[in-house]
């Protein structure tokens, strides 16, 4: 567990997803998924279940190249970010992490927070070596936030993600970590 002074003073923490955590995770997503058109998932779209959500977590955890974090503020999920590396030796070292962040928390380090502490994390497992992200080309605040952070363009998906009958290309980017 990580505590966290936000932009605007107030404080948050960051710690990993628990199975007790699965019915606030999922509200949460569900919530989520309705604010944003730069996620990979809309309104009404995260269907899983108390249980699917409940194993993921728990096999995450049992993955020595695997992350699930919450941020959380007053006891409220505020924000999550996940990633898995290969399942496979020679692919345990690279990996790809989604990130969300409610809304009314937007611009006070919430995200930065959480890729901060993969990026850490991710230099003490001595296994990951590469993070990898996708992200819309048109998500301009996003990319800048990944390039502050050091990640670097590697190349674009067109086609990515079809919203309402509309393609997005998505940037891919990538962090090495040495």
């Amino acid at each position: 567990m990580k505590e966290i002074v936000l932009k605007d003073g107030s404080k948050m923490i960051i710690r990993r997803a628990r199975k007790e955590d699965a019915p606030p995770i999922i509200r949460y997503l569900q919530q989520v998924g309705g604010e944003s058109d730069f996620i990979t998932f809309g309104r009404g779209e995260f269907e899983k279940t108390v249980h699917e959500e409940e194993i993921f977590i728990e096999n995450i955890s049992n993955h020595k190249n695997a992350l699930f974090i919450l941020a959380e503020k007053d006891g409220r999920i505020i924000g999550n970010l996940s990633f898995a590396g290969g399942p496979r030796k020679r692919v345990e070292h690279v990996g790809e992490f989604g990130v969300t962040v409610l809304k009314e928390f937007w611009g006070i380090g919430v995200g930065k927070s959480l890729i901060q502490y993969l990026i850490d994390w991710s230099r003490e497992t001595g296994i990951i070596r590469k993070i990898n992200l996708r992200v819309r080309t048109d998500n301009f605040s996003a990319i800048s936030a990944y390039e502050k952070l050091g990640f670097v363009q590697e190349g674009i998906r067109t086609r990515d993600l079809c919203i309402d009958g509309v393609f997005h290309d998505s940037i891919c980017m990538g962090l090495e970590i040495d």
